[in-house]
């Protein structure tokens, strides 16, 4: 068939398992993520999560959930940290808080919510 994708299928990694964190502490602490917003967060990454191609369908293999003020994600399947910084994007996109904040990688695995610095670029322009 011409353009027939198949089984689109998620590697396993080859042993043990991986754990990716996003911070959440310096929206948290400011108010603009509440209660309400961390829920929607996690239950985000959840249904939109990919798994042999399919959204939501997570079963034992990927873990969601929050960790204090870090959303935790532990995967045994093969994923790429770069797929979790594109599910943020796309959530504060939708949530129209994308022109505050942007995500910025902390370590091997890590996220971390930070603001602009829109100070810097108004000093900038004088």
């Amino acid at each position: 068939k011409v353009g027939a994708r198949g089984y689109i299928r998620t590697p396993a990694l080859p042993k043990g398992k991986k754990i990716f964190k996003i911070d959440l502490s310096t929206p948290m602490n400011d108010g603009i993520f509440d209660t309400d917003m961390v829920t929607a967060f996690e239950q985000h990454f959840a249904t939109n999560t990919k798994l042999n191609g399919v959204k939501g369908k997570l079963g034992d293999k990927v873990k969601v959930g929050m960790d204090g003020q870090t959303l935790t994600i532990a995967t045994t399947m093969k994923y790429r940290k770069k797929y979790f910084k594109y599910l943020t994007k796309k959530f504060l996109k939708k949530k129209s808080l994308r022109d505050w904040l942007r995500i910025l990688a902390t370590g091997k695995s890590d996220y971390t919510l930070k603001y602009f610095n829109i100070q810097q670029d108004e000093a900038a322009e004088e």
